[in-house]
């Protein structure tokens, strides 16, 4: 069974079209921004999370201590 060239054209075509929208979107979720963003919303949910917090507070709080306790030693 030959194929008609009209039909195999169109076929690669669709492939193509295929393809080019297939890279539309690996070019769109790989974007450098996105997993900046990404990154800082998911830094921002863990800060409000109140156990972190307050934690990070505690130990820079005794880091600050430790420094000027040092300093005026």
């Amino acid at each position: 069974m030959a194929r008609d060239p009209e039909t195999i054209q169109r076929e690669i075509e669709q492939a193509r079209d295929a393809l080019a929208a297939t890279l539309d979107e690996l070019g769109t979720r790989a974007d450098p921004r996105k997993f900046v963003e990404s990154g800082k919303a998911s830094l921002r949910a863990k800060l409000d999370d109140p156990r972190v917090r307050y934690t990070l507070i505690a130990v820079g709080a005794v880091l600050t201590i430790a420094v000027v306790r040092r300093l005026f030693r």
